[in-house]
């Protein structure tokens, strides 16, 4: 029978880690813009004794750590970008550069898995391959479709890869996963409805864009609750309408813009011709032109139940307090993609409220918390040792 050691010697790490972190913090990077990230990554990749790529999917990287004489890969993945927000947490790491902030915690997610690969070329208790991917543009620009499309796995062969995302709503020290789907898939809607236009005063003379907007919007709204089987979850949130310009005019067309979150493709399929359909019998009756356009960017993170079944094995041998999910979340992620082409498990470290990170994820003030880094080390390293057992 394998035994496998909790690698609690990962303490030593840690203000180097935590450093690097809040040098990130400090200096964080929109989608496919991570060059000073990525250059950080390489380096400290290099300096571990790994062999390092570069420019994958556009800013990826992935370092390549070999021992043994086994065949099988695992990758371990970690997203590097950060977020279009001002922040406002008022920290000493706080971001120097106007207008975007670590506000999803993807700093200590690369710090995490820096000192994984730290960890894993130094003791070195596995048999085969791991890839260390370190992945632009997760933030709604598809990345680690990018990645792929790029050759990660041809390039970089994978028998499974794995991924954490922090999670202030599960308390420091606990993970949980789940067989299956584990986050929902993403769409968009942007509707335009273009009527004539005129004078507010005689509406009688032309097409009311603004009414036949709020009907849909009330119609949209009641797609999820009248066209699909309660028993299957779904949301639909319309988030922006926008038209006109003075109180006296009917303008000539309003924007809705909205999302859809579902974990079925069949459900997907069914809200979205239910959309255009009730978009369509309301330009009828409201004698506008309604324009839809419908765009699935992100799929279902669905985990393998064997895989995840390893995630929570690893989060329990790492000193985790480890719990199957009860539910998956309605927010997305574009490991989706990675899981689309290989098998794998998608994980929730608890950080909790504690430390400073007293914000929920992508809050102006939201910081990761310091105190998850060791947790997060130790995980990635035994989901490796663990699917690389000799």
């Amino acid at each position: 029978m394998q035994h496998f050691h909790a690698p609690d010697d990962v303490e030593d790490l840690l203000p180097e880690l935590i450093a690097l972190r809040h040098d990130l913090h400090a200096h964080p990077e929109l989608a496919f813009n991570e060059h000073r990230t990525a250059s950080i990554v390489a380096g400290a990749l290099r300096e571990s004794g790994l062999e390092v790529h570069e420019g994958i999917g556009g800013t990826g990287v992935v370092g390549v750590l070999r021992h043994g004489s086994g065949s099988r890969s695992v990758g371990l993945r970690a997203d590097m970008d950060a977020l279009p927000v001002t922040e406002q947490s008022g920290l000493a790491h706080a971001s120097t550069t106007a207008g975007i902030h670590h506000g999803c915690g993807h700093d200590g997610h690369t710090s995490m898995l820096l000192g994984a690969a730290r960890q894993l070329a130094r003791t070195r208790r596995f048999d085969g391959t791991v890839h260390f991917i370190f992945q632009p543009a997760e933030e709604g620009r598809g990345g680690a479709k990018a990645m792929v499309e790029d050759g990660l796995f041809d390039r970089f062969p994978c028998d499974a890869v794995y991924a954490l995302h922090n999670w202030p709503d599960l308390p420091l020290g606990t993970a949980q996963t789940r067989p299956g789907a584990i986050m929902a898939a993403a769409d968009r809607f942007d509707i335009n409805v273009s009527g004539r236009g005129g004078h507010a005063a005689q509406p009688h003379h032309t097409a009311d864009a603004v009414l036949a907007a709020s009907t849909l919007v009330t119609q949209l709204h009641t797609i999820i609750s009248r066209r699909i089987d309660p028993g299957e979850s779904a949301v639909l949130s319309v988030t922006r309408i926008e038209g006109g310009t003075s109180h006296n005019v009917l303008p000539a067309s309003v924007g809705i813009k909205g999302t859809v979150r579902s974990f079925d493709p069949g459900t997907q399929d069914r809200i979205e011709a239910a959309l255009r359909q009730t978009a369509q019998g309301i330009a009828m009756a409201s004698g506008t032109d309604i324009e839809v356009k419908y765009t699935r960017y992100y799929p279902a993170t669905v985990n393998s139940a064997p895989h995840s079944a390893l995630a929570l094995q690893a989060a329990a041998a790492a000193g985790l307090r480890a719990e199957l999910a009860a539910r998956p979340a309605f927010t997305s992620e574009d490991f989706a993609f990675m899981l689309n082409a290989r098998p794998g498990a998608y994980l929730w470290l608890g950080q909790g409220r504690g430390n400073g990170a007293d914000a929920p994820l992508h809050h102006p003030r939201y910081d990761f918390n310091d105190d998850a880094m060791a947790l997060g080390v130790r995980w990635f390293t035994m989901a490796a040792e663990l699917e690389l057992a000799s």
